[in-house]
């Protein structure tokens, strides 16, 4: 069976192809916006977005090094500020985000309730029929559990007319294991 993560990366692949816009929301160490950046190819765009500059510094040289840079938009700010960044006509076919902290670094700085549900109302009227928004929702952390709290109620509560959402995870696991949500665009809203 899939972990939370690699299935996330199985969604995308399904659903991101040459020339699509898609948004990564907490680039952390890069893999997945290297691995949207493939999928997108020299004709899409990926927009990145993280609060630490170690982040973006990570991403960036790893987009250097295997040549996806130039499709890649690294922004040095919180997901809350999509709007902000993503032109409203923009259609975007996957956005994905790992909620919590970037591996290896300062785990007092983490993703909050409020800046997640804002991005969430930013992507999905922007995703296009089809087009899925993916969330891994790490929570063993401080504050953790109030997020993880959080987002299962937005995702409870969005309309079955307009999207699926799916729950993914190891329930037998110990100390907080993560889960993936995945939302899946039914029809225009």
């Amino acid at each position: 069976m899939l972990s939370a993560l690699r299935f996330s990366h199985e969604l995308l692949k399904e659903t991101v192809g040459k020339g699509d816009s898609v948004v990564d929301a907490t680039v952390g160490n890069g893999n997945d916006t290297v691995l949207l950046a493939s999928l997108v190819e020299k004709t899409g765009t990926v927009y990145g977005f993280d609060i630490q500059q170690q982040a973006i510094d990570n991403t960036r040289q790893k987009l250097v090094l295997t040549g996806l840079a130039p499709q890649v938009k690294l922004f040095h700010q919180g997901h809350e500020t999509i709007s902000d960044v993503v032109e409203e006509s923009t259609e975007l076919s996957a956005a994905i985000f790992n909620l919590g902290y970037l591996p290896k670094s300062d785990k007092s700085i983490v993703t909050k309730p409020d800046t997640t549900l804002k991005a969430f109302d930013a992507v999905l009227p922007r995703l296009r029929i089809g087009g899925k928004l993916i969330v891994v929702v790490y929570y063993g952390h401080e504050g953790g559990d109030a997020e993880k709290d959080a987002v299962l109620h937005y995702m409870k509560n969005l309309p079955q007319e307009d999207y699926d959402v799916l729950q993914y995870g190891f329930i037998n696991k110990t100390n907080a294991p993560p889960f993936l949500l995945a939302v899946e665009k039914k029809k225009q809203n």
